[in-house]
């Protein structure tokens, strides 16, 4: 069992206790829920929905279409100890500490919660607490320490000092025991790093930084190993002995685990079986008919013994009843002394709790956000360019398949020359190198695939703002397109041989910028739509595809039904192509066909010289002109009315190509807005 000593750790303050005194009391807290209730509606198939309206019209009552995944429960959890959910897959032990943490929407909720016999929701919550998600969600390339210091930066208030800041992060590594390991990257799947228990004790530090009254945790021993899981568990008991409430689910502890904590609330299906001490399972399942053996883990005891029940019909409903009888049969009455929660609160933070070492007031007096807009976005960003900056294989193999795809396009397109027929190579050529633009882009929809997790777990506790991660992965996304947009122009446009010179070349260079700007912008958009990547590579290939049909290179705008021309004004491939044409045709001077050359792809192409020479001195007799194999016959500007592409000029069609790219970043931001709410309905 776990012993009833409390101590405080007070870090980030000036003022260390003097040696021989006795421990402060530890302020009291006591999280209280009552008659939680959660009920979510299941999605029937065809034939449940066939059923239905076959009940209906022979006015017979309709199935229940609701499960209840909360059923009643009630239970409190006081700072000082570990209070464990437990019970089989299906029970509703995430549920449960979701609802405590504030992650299902009040509507849905039915039940109280109370810190302090006062009520918890919305900002005070979110300021007193922490979640830690049973994934470990972390940036593979960042140190330990960096990890701590880049979650200190955001969490912690913007009135403490680095030297402060580094003070919290450094008692923090010791408190996890993660001292040995401070230097080591975290790691992933192709990079070695820390162990799976080192790396769910960051996940639990990026968490705790601030260290909060509240804290809950989702499966905190998933995936470790019996030693792994025991530590984890330790530190967890040394927070809450620092004067935290700490909540958890756990699977199957062991007897050593077991031995630690404070109280177990144990579900089965919605619905509490037992509620009490470790060591209460003993007598409660020997007054049920199944006693505990002797040398048997009583945790697996009770599960197993929980699960052979749900089998059998209203099995667990058994169990839940007669622990409803035992607990009116042995309750204790306790008195918890216990004070005013915005006093507490206040107590709490001058020991240095919530904001490690400001002195503020009350929960109320702490704000949203602990940095203003631009430290969060100049964290981020720095943050973001280290753990890429680790990775250059990533931007490698970015800038590898730009510079291969134009090595490719300028050794296809070599040297063309001004004819007719150089005139439709050219026309290939823009139309490739502009859509291939839009397709390279493609990678960056992994990007937030993969940190769309580490972002609802920063965000849901106000770590920094939404609109901060939009405008810094904007700044990160940046500097790397310049790089790739300077690759592809030197690698084209002289081997290419397209005119204007250096002029020329500086827009080539720009308007691949803005269509890698907007491309990048529209594949960051629909990776926050569709979180999965395969399904997000079809959907992003086919609108490209469909951009590049509609972008006037396979039909003219003027050819375009009425129907289908709105789809031509919102190609992305449509401005950049037209302003690269454009930019390669706007000399008026410029000749691209001289007397016979207009009979290219016509048959009177096959003909002899002679034959085209009288051919071309008839129409000269008949317009009454002199037209000699030396005569232009189309210029610049007949080939850009040819392919209909006047109605904007280059420049506009640069700015609206990069309109485009802020615009989807836009769109980014409001569907962060309005789609990551962390909670469930």
């Amino acid at each position: 069992m776990a012993t009833s000593g409390h101590i405080v750790v007070d870090v980030g303050t000036d003022e260390d206790a003097s040696a021989g005194q006795p421990p402060i009391a530890p302020v009291p807290y006591r999280l209280s829920f009552t008659d939680l209730s959660y009920t979510v509606r299941t999605r029937g198939g065809r034939l449940a929905s066939l059923l239905s309206r076959a009940r209906a019209s022979t006015d017979s009552p309709s199935p229940s279409t609701t499960r209840a995944l909360l059923n009643g429960i009630s239970g409190e959890a006081r700072e000082g100890e570990l209070f464990a959910v437990m019970g089989a897959s299906g029970s509703g032990k995430s549920t449960l500490v979701d609802s405590l943490a504030g992650r299902i929407e009040r509507e849905s909720l039915r039940g109280t919660v109370t810190l302090n016999d006062e009520a918890l929701h919305g900002r005070r919550l979110r300021a007193i607490s922490a979640y830690v998600m049973q994934d470990d969600l972390l940036y593979p390339m960042l140190t330990v320490r960096e990890t701590l210091m880049y979650a200190a930066e955001f969490r912690l208030s913007r009135a403490l000092s680095p030297a402060r800041k580094r003070e919290r992060v450094d008692a923090l590594i010791d408190q996890l025991g993660l001292a040995s390991a401070a230097d080591t990257v975290i790691g992933d799947e192709g990079h070695r790093g820390v162990s799976g228990g080192e790396r769910r004790r960051v996940s639990i530090g990026t968490d705790i930084i601030h260290d909060p009254i509240l804290l809950f945790l989702d499966e905190p021993t998933s995936g470790l190993d019996s030693a792994s899981a025991f530590m984890v568990v330790q530190v967890l008991l040394d927070i809450a002995r620092s004067g935290s409430v700490v909540v958890m689910t756990i699977h199957q502890p062991s007897a050593r685990i077991l031995g630690i904590l404070g109280r177990l609330l144990l579900l089965s299906r919605g619905r509490t079986v037992y509620a009490g001490t470790p060591a209460g399972l003993i007598p409660f399942f020997h007054e049920f008919g199944k006693p505990i053996p002797e040398n048997e883990n009583p945790a697996e005891f009770a599960l197993d013994t929980i699960r052979e029940l749900e089998r059998q019909p209203d099995g667990a409903a058994l169990l839940a009843d007669f622990n409803a009888r035992w607990q009116a049969d042995h309750r204790i009455i306790e008195t918890v002394n216990t004070m005013p929660l915005e006093v507490a609160i206040s107590e709490s933070v001058c020991r240095g709790k919530l904001v490690a070492g400001t002195v503020t007031g009350t929960a109320s007096s702490v704000p949203t956000y602990a940095n203003p807009l631009t430290v969060e976005v100049w964290v981020l960003i720095k943050r973001s360019f280290i753990n890429t900056r680790r990775m250059p294989e990533l931007f490698g193999m970015r800038l590898g398949t730009i510079m291969l795809t134009g090595l490719i396009l300028a050794t296809i397109f070599l040297r063309l020359d001004d004819t007719p027929k150089g005139v439709q190579e050219r026309l290939g050529f823009f139309a490739m190198g502009m859509s291939t633009m839009f397709y390279v882009c493609a990678d960056a929809l992994p990007v937030f695939v993969q940190e769309r997790h580490i972002y609802l777990r920063e965000t849901a506790h106000n770590s920094y703002r939404r609109l901060s991660y939009v405008l810094a992965n904007s700044v990160v996304s940046f500097p790397p397109l310049v790089i790739l947009s300077l690759a592809f122009a030197v690698t084209t446009f002289f081997a290419v041989g397209l005119a204007g010179g250096g002029a020329s070349f500086a827009f080539f260079a720009l308007i691949i910028l803005a269509s890698l700007w907007a491309g990048s912008g529209f594949v960051t958009f629909l990776s926050a739509v569709v979180p999965h990547v395969m399904v997000g590579y079809t959907v992003v290939v086919a609108i490209l595809a469909y951009f590049l049909l509609f972008s006037g290179f396979f039909i003219n705008r003027d050819r375009i039904p009425n129907y289908w021309i709105w789809f031509h004004y919102i190609s992305l491939v449509k401005y950049p192509y037209q302003a690269v044409l454009q930019n390669e045709f706007g000399d008026a001077s410029r000749c691209f066909a001289r007397g016979v050359q207009m009979f290219e792809g016509t048959p009177i192409a096959g003909m002899t010289e002679a034959v085209k020479l009288k051919v071309l001195g008839a129409i000269s007799a008949t317009l009454g002109t002199n037209m000699t194999a030396a005569t232009c016959v189309v210029t610049g500007a007949d080939v850009l009315r040819q392919q209909a592409v006047t109605d904007l000029g280059k420049w506009m069609c640069l700015l609206v190509t990069a309109a485009f790219g802020f615009f989807f970043r836009a769109l980014f931001y409001v569907v962060l807005l309005v789609g990551s709410k962390n909670k469930r309905k």
